[in-house]
């Protein structure tokens, strides 16, 4: 039985990563603050932290890190889900807890609010295996569709599908690992918006979530 991970978190395994706002509230405010948050997790993907003020990144070219890797994401209004793997001791808690914060504070300070954003830091799931991995990716990406948002995946640019489908590049994500399984982003994207096959799955993949909710 898959369970929501209170264990340390093991470098070389693969975790569904999610949070969402605290009481169910959005975490997104308005449009420009997918942006910010999209730009604040590309940033903390590299070794070299820098700001030049609260609201504003430094023009500071930096290193990538090599304390996680990022397959998968997909950001929704008051939730979001990544699927990562840890590269190295720690390296998911220490990404997320400067991600959240980080982003907790522009939000804070911006609208003028008080409080936290976030209902706890994160929560965290294991990957068991290749085919788990997969329909995760598919779980993630259609979170969009299946949540009414859109009626077409590819109008939805808050996620990583798009880089998948190889219709843009996107520095959050490296997409390489699961697309190397299909011939072709159209396959992918078969995959994906296979309703029958999906429909199957949806039971099981729902099990690798605690919190149906989200």
């Amino acid at each position: 039985m898959v369970m929501l991970r209170k264990d340390p978190l093991i470098t070389g395994n693969y975790y569904h990563i999610f949070n969402r706002g605290v009481n169910k509230a959005p975490i997104f405010l308005g449009e420009g603050d997918y942006s910010r948050f999209h730009k604040t997790a590309i940033h903390y993907l590299s070794k070299k932290v820098k700001y030049s003020s609260i609201l504003t990144f430094s023009d500071t070219v930096s290193e990538r890190n090599d304390k996680v890797q990022v397959l998968a994401y997909c950001l929704m209004p008051n939730h979001f889900h990544f699927l990562v793997k840890q590269i190295a001791d720690n390296g998911i808690t220490d990404y997320f807890r400067h991600l959240l914060n980080a982003y907790s504070h522009y939000i804070n300070v911006k609208y003028k609010r008080v409080g936290p954003l976030f209902q706890g830091p994160f929560k965290s799931i294991l990957v068991a295996s290749d085919e788990q991995l997969l329909h995760l990716s598919r779980y993630i990406h259609l979170n969009p569709l299946v949540s009414g948002l859109v009626s077409d995946l590819e109008k939805y640019p808050l996620s990583s599908y798009l880089s998948y489908l190889g219709h843009k590049e996107d520095l959050l994500n490296d997409s390489s690992f699961i697309r190397n399984r299909f011939k072709s982003g159209d396959e992918y994207a078969r995959f994906v918006l296979d309703q029958a096959d999906y429909a199957r799955e949806l039971d099981r993949v729902k099990h690798l979530l605690a919190d149906h909710d989200i």
